[in-house]
């Protein structure tokens, strides 16, 4: 069994994954399974009030948990697979707890082959939050990787910039990171 194997076998059965992403380690569970999402907030000590992100492999799986209209999916296709999170209006099929009570959903899209290689895998998205305790430093090693976990996938040293998150519900960057200029000025045009 290789590692994305057992990544997947961990994922399946309600488990962690720490997992590289092309900015800083990702905390992975199950993001349509409640009980998942639950181990993530625990891990990571955060409030049940803040939403946390989910990473998705394609556009058929990021329209299948968000709304997306033809104004942004432009937009979305022009920085999607990158280091930029996208907040839009979750669907139903979405478990409530990743949105914090918000009804918005923050989505990634990694452009890192191996997490893009385990969520298609898994066939569902997972977690896209950052595999540190809330509030503390963003993990660039796997060494920095704080949280309880049940496995780790390691990808050696990360660049550890965030991701821009950008609400294309509002048109408005909530995080500045990688290409924060760049989707500032796209913004405006929206």
């Amino acid at each position: 069994m290789d590692f994305l194997d057992r990544a997947i076998s961990v994922l399946m059965h309600d488990g962690t994954v720490i997992y590289p992403t092309e900015t800083v380690y990702g905390l992975g569970a199950d993001a349509l399974s409640d009980n998942a999402i639950q181990k993530v907030y625990e891990a990571k000590k955060r409030p049940l009030s803040q939403p946390i992100s989910i990473a998705v492999s394609d556009f058929d799986m990021l329209a299948a948990v968000a709304f997306v209209d033809s104004s942004i999916q432009e937009f979305i296709q022009m920085f999607l697979p990158g280091p930029v999170t996208v907040v839009l209006k979750a669907k139903y099929s979405l478990p409530a707890l990743l949105s914090g009570g918000t009804g918005m959903i923050g989505i990634r899209m990694p452009a890192h082959d191996l997490a893009l290689q385990l969520i298609e895998r898994f066939d569902s998205p997972i977690t896209a939050t950052s595999a540190n305790l809330h509030g503390a430093m963003d993990p660039a090693t796997p060494d920095q990787c704080t949280v309880p976990r049940d496995l780790l996938i390691d990808g050696g040293r990360l660049p550890g910039a965030p991701s821009t998150v950008v609400d294309l519900v509002n048109r408005k960057i909530l995080r500045r990171g990688i290409q924060a200029e760049k989707i500032e000025q796209l913004l405006s045009s929206l």
